[in-house]
């Protein structure tokens, strides 16, 4: 019986790819470089920032420059992260569903908590929040079961007990590693050569609603 659900962040509980995309190309700009098309940028936000500054700067930077082109990434990102960033279609009314059946949920992001926290806040969500593991949460990050097994722990459920949703290989790697049920988020932030039946999770959704299903027991 699941009790807890736990979502991803990124391309999973919120469109988040509107401001780091803006983020990136604010970059570009600052170095005298053309910005990206959103369309290319889309399917690389789940992968992180340092995926995404190769993706505009490819891999001939110098390790000190990289840096510094980190931070201004970041802090860009950090100034503008609600700008546009809204849940995904569907969200709102599956968590208002799940706390209808007098379950919890939380999130498990490799996202650190400085990034975390404000855009929780941000999305007036943190209250509501059952668990919120981050990247730097503990020493270990996605697929290490570990930030999945705290987060059960502060959400009072057994690993068992947790269905975890995300759009990313890690996601279901972390959430079978730690005994959970896994659904892949289709309408998250998945490229060309993603696989997302190879993966091994329990099922696949392209919208949030069909979550409920697996609350339900109708999985079929």
């Amino acid at each position: 019986m699941i009790r807890t659900v736990l979502f991803d962040l990124d391309g999973t509980l919120a469109d988040t790819a509107p401001d780091l995309a803006f983020a990136l190309n604010e970059t570009l700009r600052s170095a005298g470089r053309e910005p990206l098309d959103y369309a290319t940028i889309r399917p690389v936000v789940s992968h992180g920032g340092g995926a995404l500054l190769k993706l505009g700067f490819g891999n001939s930077v110098a390790a000190t420059e990289f840096a510094r082109l980190r931070d201004l990434f970041l802090n860009t990102y950090l100034t503008h992260i609600t700008r546009a960033t809204t849940l995904f279609p569907g969200m709102a009314e599956l968590l208002a569903a799940i706390e209808a059946r007098g379950l919890n949920w939380g999130v498990v992001t490799n996202k650190p908590a400085w990034l975390t926290d404000p855009l929780m806040a941000g999305l007036g969500l943190t209250p509501r929040a059952a668990a919120i593991v981050s990247g730097d949460t503990l020493p270990q990050r996605k697929p290490d079961p570990a930030p999945m097994l705290l987060a059960c722990r502060q959400a009072g459920s057994h690993g068992a007990e947790c269905l975890y949703l995300g759009d990313a290989e890690r996601d279901i790697a972390a959430g079978r590693n730690a005994g959970m049920r896994t659904l892949v988020a289709l309408f998250g932030y998945l490229g060309a050569d993603d696989h997302p039946d190879s993966w091994q999770a329990d099922g696949m959704i392209e919208h949030p609603l069909q979550l409920l299903r697996w609350l339900d027991g109708d999985n079929v």
